[in-house]
């Protein structure tokens, strides 16, 4: 069993469809029984070659069948013509051959019942028209025979499992074996990254390169390896996502809700540019790309890295090491500087220095001199044998209020490496908390390293890492055992908000002035202020007369959408001839400003009591749909881009999530003599606007700007909202 299987404490029944499904569908990419190599070459240098000689000098465990219409044998085993004279059944077909030629070579694999094929070969949609048409006529022909397709313009498919050994790439060797499992977008990626975790002594279980994603997916992929008792840590190289909504689900499951969970690592590269309607709401104008990305990878338990070093340094804590349970940890060293440094890097992602108890602090004080530092970090200084080591390391593993431990080691003349190491990993095994080493230096400590993950133990090139890798760990652990909330259903009266956004498109708009978004808001129980709207100076003198004062006297068109820059906003009117004055300073100022707009009047609007502004919004992703955002509000939201992201639905946690996430949340919590807020009621309105975009998709951009939050346990009310339709968009 892993280590992530032993150490995961929560686990619930699978809920996503998608992970549940057989994963048959790819089981013959990556265990098939025979292989036919079709472009097989003996030319040097060629992927022909590469990929056939991969296979057989990898010791693959099936029969391979090599073609090629030319030559006779390839390198000293018998050729065929074509996959048709090949006498026997074929699993797998290596397509290398030019694009132009590789439809009638699908074909003929359809008419031989080979089960799934990898196209190799470039010179698809990535070249341009001609390319794509080729491209859709090969997935035609997949489909049409129901052949499982990776590619085209991959690198190949690795499995190092001992009973199949398939090396079906052009790589330059075979990986060792590991329990990671590598999804990459990027075939160039696959080469250095191979080799860089070659140099690294990083195993796999299964390496993939999906090319173009013509047909198998990386969702196909994660459907795999959720069951592969090989992998326990999946690491993903993303430029694009087939389809969001299911990779959130699938990921989910497989991070958190299976009953061995599996951490998923993802480098994304890449952005979207962003259409020119964003450009209307703050929410459509700061959700780009990569917070889109952010988002999902968020909901769905998947930790983000930015480099491949930073994806690789995580990956080994996660294979080789058990989660730690919570985020208080020890360090070992026989330098201080090392020790501060890993401190700093800690704490800076989230960990905390564990404090040792008194039993703990006399076990050290004991046994080590007394130029010792038994406090944590602990120093049992530069002239350090094995038996300090193993004192100091004995003693915080022990200690219950240590949940994982960081071991320096700085190369010093009188320093016996190798003892220290066997050291440090037979102590580990006596405990069920991880432990990272930081063996400083790359000459004098090789093989004391070597020592070290032989006996399971990660060794990172500077503190700073394993520091960052323990931190990355504890964050996944977080995951794992966070509480579990479902998606709140509100009451609300759908069919109302559904007969306003019918009239807007009749009348060929998509834009709701605030009066008809305020009613949409209304419809779904948001906390609204008193408001009317007034259409003549008379008309707003009566309504302030009914609301009573202060009130906001706001500009009502479907022609104005930032009210302020055109002067249609008035604050704090305290009598009713400053309304009747307020409407025609209001709709004169517009008129000025913008001759051609539609004025449909004034709106009267109570003001709200005093309390923390912030923004709600909503934008609609072209590929994955709503994104929901919160942040502190007001005009500046775009300069502070203070804010976070979720797709839609949210749950109940993800709410509360949200707020928290915000570099200002502390806001929230009172200060200066000020009440906290009342997140709560933030939290509400959040899954409330969650529920509105599920139940109309056509909603392009929504921006509750500001909704105004009051001390805990007053609520909130809503001061301002715009809403966007999608053009041609229905419910």
């Amino acid at each position: 069993m892993s280590v992530i299987a032993e150490t995961a404490t929560t686990s619930r029944k699978a809920t996503a469809r998608s992970a549940a499904a057989a994963p048959s569908r790819v089981e013959p990419i990556f265990r098939p029984k025979s292989v036919a190599v079709i472009g097989a070459s003996n030319r040097d240098g060629s992927v022909g070659s590469a990929i056939f000689k991969n296979i057989l000098m990898g010791g693959y465990r099936g029969t391979l069948y090599p073609v090629n219409p030319t030559s006779p044998s390839i390198a000293g085993v018998h050729a065929y013509k074509s996959v048709s004279d090949i006498p026997d059944d074929v699993d797998l077909a290596m397509i290398i051959v030019p694009a132009p030629g590789v439809p009638a070579v699908m074909e003929e694999c359809g008419r031989k019942g080979v089960k799934a094929a990898v196209v190799v070969s470039a010179g698809f949609k990535e070249i341009g028209p001609e390319g794509l048409q080729h491209e859709q006529r090969v997935v035609s022909l997949a489909k049409e025979f129901n052949i499982p397709l990776v590619g085209p313009n991959c690198l190949g498919v690795i499995n190092t499992d001992a009973d199949i050994l398939l090396n079906a790439s052009f790589a330059r060797c075979m990986p060792k074996h590991g329990n990671i499992a590598f999804v990459s977008q990027s075939g160039a990626l696959c080469a250095g990254i191979l080799d860089y975790a070659r140099g690294r002594n990083i195993g796999f279980s299964k390496f993939i390169s999906v090319g173009n994603k013509s047909d198998i997916t990386e969702i196909d992929l994660l459907r795999y390896l959720a069951h592969d008792d090989s992998t326990d840590v999946i690491l993903m190289y993303l430029e694009t996502l087939a389809d969001g909504r299911a990779f959130i689900d699938l990921a989910r499951e497989i991070t958190g809700e299976m009953k061995r969970p599996k951490p998923i690592l993802a480098i994304k590269s890449g952005r979207t540019t962003q259409g020119a309607a964003a450009a209307r709401s703050h929410t459509g104008s700061l959700a780009g790309s990569d917070a889109v990305y952010d988002a999902i990878f968020a909901q769905a338990g998947i930790l983000r890295v930015d480099t491949v070093e930073e994806l690789f340094d995580f990956a080994v804590g996660f294979s080789r090491q058990p989660l730690p349970t919570g985020n208080r940890f020890a360090i070992v060293t026989n330098a201080g500087g090392p020790g501060i440094m890993a401190t700093d890097a800690a704490i800076r992602h989230g960990l905390e220095l564990a404090k040792l108890r008194p039993e703990t602090l006399e076990t050290l004080k004991a046994k080590l001199p007394p130029t010792a530092n038994i406090s944590n970090p602990i120093d049992v200084i530069g002239d350090a044998q094995s038996d300090r080591y193993k004192t100091a390391l004995a003693a915080v593993l022990a200690d219950p209020g240590v949940d994982g431990v960081v071991v320096l080691l700085t190369p010093q003349s009188m320093t016996d490496i190798e003892a220290i190491a066997h050291t440090v990993g037979e102590v580990r095994l006596q405990h069920r908390k991880p432990v990272l080493g930081s063996f400083l230096g790359h000459v004098d400590i090789s093989t004391g390293v070597q020592i070290l993950e032989r006996n399971g133990i990660p060794n990172y090139e500077f503190p700073e890492n394993a520091a960052r890798a323990l931190a990355a760990m504890y964050k996944y652990t977080q995951w794992v055992q966070r509480p579990r909330t479902a998606e709140r259903r509100f009451k609300a009266d759908k069919a109302a908000a559904q007969k306003i956004f019918d009239r807007i498109r009749a009348e060929g708009r998509t834009f709701l002035p605030e009066a008809e978004a305020l009613d949409v808001l209304g419809a779904y129980g948001f906390p609204l202020l008193k408001h009317a709207v007034a259409q003549d100076a008379d008309g707003a003198a009566k309504l302030f007369e009914q609301i009573g004062g202060p009130v906001a006297m706001k500009i009502v068109s479907p022609d104005v959408v930032h009210k302020v820059d055109v002067g249609g906003v008035l604050l704090n009117i305290s009598t009713a001839e400053e309304a009747r004055a307020g409407f025609k300073k209001i709709t004169n100022g517009v008129k000025q400003k913008l001759p051609g707009a539609r004025l449909l009047g004034v709106e009267i609007q109570q003001m709200a009591a005093k309390g923390t502004e912030v923004i709600l919004g909503l934008s609609r992703d072209p590929a994955f749909g709503h994104i929901i955002m919160f942040g502190l509000g007001g005009t500046f939201v775009e300069v502070l881009k203070d804010v976070s992201f979720r797709l839609v639905p949210i749950r109940e946690l993800g709410a509360r999530n949200m707020i928290k996430s915000i570099r200002a949340a502390k806001v929230f919590e009172g200060f200066r003599g000020q009440p906290p807020a009342d997140t709560a009621a933030v939290a509400e309105c959040l899954e409330r606007l969650s529920q509105l975009a599920t139940d109309f998709p056509e909603i392009e951009e929504l921006d509750i700007n500001p909704l105004i939050v009051h001390a805990q346990g007053h609520g909130a009310h809503v001061a301002d909202v715009r809403i966007a339709l999608a053009a041609g968009k229905t419910g």
